[in-house]
Order: C-alpha cells, then sequence, then structure tokens
C-alpha cells in the first residue's frame, strides 16, 4: 500500500454539505413528528429528500470528488 494515494472517501463539500442538510432535515421532521406539527415534519421531510439535490448540484460546480 503507498503513502499517496488518489481516494478522498467522499471528504468533499459537496458531501459534506448533503448529508449536513439531510442530518438537518431528519431532527427538523423528528420534531415535527414528536411535537405533532405536520408542517415542521414535511419541512424536515423535504429538506432531507432535497439534500442528495443540493449534493449533486454541489459536485457539478465542482466541489465534489473528481471524476474517474
Amino acid at each position: 500500500m503507498s503513502a499517496s494515494h488518489d481516494e478522498d472517501h467522499g471528504n468533499t463539500p459537496a458531501a459534506w454539505t448533503a448529508v449536513l442538510l439531510c442530518i438537518v432535515g431528519f431532527l427538523i421532521g423528528g420534531a415535527g413528528l414528536v411535537a405533532s406539527v405536520p408542517a415542521l415534519a414535511i419541512v424536515g421531510g423535504a429538506l432531507a429528500l432535497v439534500s442528495p439535490i443540493v449534493g449533486k448540484v454541489l459536485a457539478t460546480m465542482g466541489l465534489g470528488a473528481a471524476a474517474k
């Protein structure tokens, strides 16, 4: 195994942004479910569903891993 390798294991701004948005969405959605606030649950779920799209957009803008 060489000391220099090209794998970034998803450590890119696009990946981090998508993961953080998804976590925040799940937290908001979960809080909405626990508090019986359907609007909050829907907003959290929508945020979690949009997060991979945001990650893909950021990756196409050059903030993701280089294509191999």
